[in-house]
Formats: structure tokens, C-alpha cells, sequence
């Protein structure tokens, strides 16, 4: 069965990679000899042209293409694992076509010194999701084939130097994650529901993301928001459901820099304009007590804090819960309490 596989794959590849035009399923299909197996009378499933079954509604010609198609898609997912870059390309008949250009899989020699391969040696444990950690395994496989010592392996890069206790990790535990990951990678637009923290209901958000990434221990994806026709950053946290992914293009170029943190800083009130003082319930609150310009005890389990004030700090300060109230300005006040009202209707 492995190497029924790994042939398939193999074949699946040569295609994508000889091709000088993108190939439908289609034409995939008739051109691999294990996907056309799928179809042959006596297999799991008929759905081969001119098969026993072909023709007939249903039954075992269904089977055959639906056999096919789960195949087909986890192949091509695994050879992206393995690191092939597939393009999808609209065809004009509506058909979508694959392609893997050869100037795309095309790596120069490898050359890395100690340091940097101590850097991906310890980049490649970051990560904790198994789909990530299995891509990173693969990467680092890949460099050990070149010849490359990576941290680990127990030759020059770490000879001598003890394994440290501590190991980082970046968690994504927000189940839209993965896809949007592999969105931002392939560049494929996506539909999911977004909750504003002062909604309350979510709203269907059609975006052409860009990138992904992390700030105060939480996920954010930035991208084109096609309904407003503007750059927008979204908190995975709050998207509901499933993200979907959809056909086409993008229809806004991606910018070199995208500034992710910068403008989440804006709406966490990063950017001050003034201060405000707020009542934070004892031994709570530390993010805010760490940017906190004046601490004082209240007694009775309390402390009051001066802060800075910028736009979005009560969408920050409505995280904290019954452990903040707001004291000044009034409308730093009226602003989460009104936040909060929107929550508890739900």
C-alpha cells in the first residue's frame, strides 16, 4: 500500500510539474493509472468513461468519482506537505486546472552556518499543532538529506552545549487557524462569520487574507475585505463556524508590508491620546496593571489605576470582565457598558 502510494504520488507530481498548461481533474484522471483503477469494474467503485457503470445515475459510477475525488485531494495535499507548490487556475471553461511551475520548485544549493541552522532547529519546535509540527518534521528532513546538521542531530551545531529545559511554543488553539493558514499560503479568498465584540450577532465577512499573526496571545489574520473594499484584521477568536473557502483570484494586490500589530495596537488603545482611571479587582488584571502609569489600593479586594488612553480600549477592557469598572472619562464608561450590554443580550 506504501509504495501504491508513494508511485501515485510520484506520477502525480511528474504531471503537475510537466505540464505546461494547468490540467483539470479531468484530465488527471485519464492520465494516472491508479486514478483510472479507481474506476475499472471490480474495484471499490466505476465511475471510469465507458465503464461497466458508466452512464448510470448514482450507484457504483458515483461511487467512482467520489473515490476519486478524496483521493485526489488528499494527494495534492500531501504533496504540498512534502513541499511541491501547486498553483489553481481558473480555466475559461469553468473548469479549475493545476499546475506546478517548475521555476516555483526550483531551490538554489543549501548553505547554512551553526547559527542559522540552530535557528530552524529550534523554529521547527515551536510549533504544536500536529499538521504544523508534521510540516516542520518534513522541512527538516529535507535539510538533512542536503547535508545540512541541524540542533539535535548531535553533530557540530549543538556538540557540547546541554539541551535547554524550556522549549517555545506558540499555541493556535482557534480552529480557523489551519485554513486560514493554507488561505494565506495558496492565496484562495475565504467566507467565515465574524463576531464584533460589541455585536450581538456575527456578520458573514467575504476576505482575501494575506497573513497571519500573533500578538499578546492572540491570533489575527489580516487581509482585503471584499464587501468594504478595505484592508481589515480580524481576531480568529471571534470567528464562528467554519471558514470557506472559495474559487478565484485575488482582486486587491497583496502589499509587501502588512501592519498587522500596528493596527491592533490602534483599536487596544496602544496608541494613547490621553489617560483613564479604572478600578481593577486585586491580583487580576496583570496586562493592564503592566502598562499601568499609577497604581493605588482601594482596600476591599481593590485597586484603582491610571492608564493610557487610545481608541479601542473598551473593546480591550470589556475582556477583564466584573473585575474592571471604568471611573473616567464618562465616555470610556458609556462605551463598555454599552459593549457589555450588546454581550449579555447575545
Amino acid at each position: 500500500m506504501a509504495i501504491a502510494k508513494a508511485e501515485r504520488l510520484m506520477s502525480l507530481a511528474l504531471c503537475l510539474l510537466g505540464t505546461r498548461r494547468p490540467l483539470s481533474k479531468r484530465e488527471l484522471r485519464m492520465s494516472i493509472e491508479a486514478y483510472i483503477e479507481v474506476g475499472r469494474p471490480g474495484n471499490a467503485a466505476v465511475g471510469r468513461p465507458g465503464g461497466a457503470a458508466a452512464g448510470k445515475p448514482g450507484g457504483a459510477a458515483a461511487g467512482g468519482d467520489e473515490s476519486f475525488n478524496r483521493m485526489f485531494e488528499r494527494d495534492k495535499d500531501d504533496l504540498r506537505e512534502l513541499g511541491l507548490v501547486i498553483e489553481t487556475v481558473d480555466g475559461i471553461d469553468g473548469e479549475v486546472g493545476y499546475l506546478a511551475r517548475r521555476d516555483s520548485n526550483r531551490l538554489p544549493p543549501i548553505t547554512l552556518d551553526a547559527e542559522e541552522a540552530a535557528a530552524l532547529g529550534l523554529a521547527a519546535k515551536v510549533w504544536q499543532q500536529a499538521r504544523l509540527a508534521g510540516a516542520a518534521s518534513g522541512a527538516l528532513q529535507k535539510l538533512r538529506a542536503a547535508g545540512m546538521p541541524l540542533a539535535g542531530d548531535g553533530g557540530d551545531v549543538d556538540a557540547g552545549q546541554p539541551h535547554s529545559a524550556l522549549e517555545p511554543r506558540i499555541p493556535a488553539h482557534e480552529a480557523a487557524f489551519e485554513p486560514l493558514m493554507l488561505a494565506c499560503r495558496d492565496r484562495r479568498p475565504v467566507v467565515f462569520d465574524y463576531r464584533k465584540s460589541n455585536a450581538a450577532r456575527p456578520e458573514q465577512r467575504h476576505i482575501e487574507p494575506w497573513i497571519l499573526e500573533c500578538w499578546r496571545g492572540h491570533w489575527y489574520v489580516a487581509g482585503w475585505d471584499r464587501e468594504r473594499k478595505a484592508e481589515r484584521v480580524f481576531r480568529l477568536s471571534r470567528i464562528t463556524g467554519k471558514v470557506r473557502s472559495r474559487q478565484g483570484a485575488f482582486t486587491a494586490p497583496v502589499p509587501d508590508h502588512v501592519t498587522v500589530r500596528e493596527t491592533v495596537e490602534s483599536w487596544a488603545g496602544e496608541t494613547a491620546t490621553g489617560t483613564a482611571r479604572i478600578k481593577l479587582r486585586a491580583e487580576h488584571g496583570y496586562p493592564l496593571r503592566a502598562r499601568a502609569l499609577t497604581v493605588r489600593a482601594l482596600g476591599d479586594g481593590w485597586d484603582e489605576l491610571e492608564i493610557p488612553y487610545g481608541h479601542g480600549l473598551d473593546a480591550w477592557l470589556v475582556e477583564f470582565g466584573p473585575d474592571v469598572v471604568v471611573l473616567e472619562p464618562a465616555e470610556l464608561r458609556a462605551d463598555v457598558v454599552d459593549r457589555l450590554r450588546a454581550v449579555a443580550k447575545g
